[in-house]
């Protein structure tokens, strides 16, 4: 991918992170001024979160663009993370207890990191492949739910996976 040129409606991470008394999220750009209630946007967050992110104001427009998250320094990247856990909800499925998948819409039992649920896939096309290791399961109400490693499953969770990838 080309390297992003900096320019004035997207300059590169010069800035500072900071809460204001209700919590929000305050850009303290390169210039001194502060911007309030931004959020940062990950460029891919499922294919690569530790690549580029954007801070943008209120309206989208972005403020501020970050190359690398795992390339700055450890106090903003925590700022962000902390921010990106109080938007990003993406469960990581552990095991699969079962499906039950003779016709579509499929119902899933599964384990995640925050425990065991049940949900409805509508279609065979919201399960999917990542890349050679991981798969993205997108649940009828919209909420991804990312296997982090298949081979890291159980045979039994590997064997109704690969059913549908």
């Amino acid at each position: 991918m080309p390297d992003r040129a900096p320019s004035s409606s997207s300059p590169t991470v010069d800035v500072v992170l900071r809460r204001d008394a209700w919590g929000r999220l305050v850009l303290v750009d390169r210039d001194g001024v502060e911007h309030g209630d931004v959020s940062p946007v990950r460029a891919f967050p499922l294919g690569d979160p530790d690549g580029g992110v954007a801070i943008c104001d209120a309206t989208g427009k972005e403020l501020a663009w970050i190359e690398r998250l795992d390339a700055t320094g450890s106090e903003l990247r925590e700022q962000l993370e902390r921010a990106f856990a109080d938007v990003e909800f993406a469960p990581k499925i552990s095991r699969i207890h079962h499906v039950q998948s003779a016709t579509e819409p499929s119902q899933w039992d599964v384990e995640t990191d925050r425990g065991r649920t049940r949900f409805v896939v509508k279609n065979d096309d919201d399960v999917r492949r990542l890349d050679d290791r991981r798969a993205l399961v997108v649940d009828a109400h919209g909420i991804r739910y990312v296997i982090d490693d298949t081979r890291s499953l159980d045979a039994y969770s590997r064997r109704v996976l690969e059913r549908f990838l």
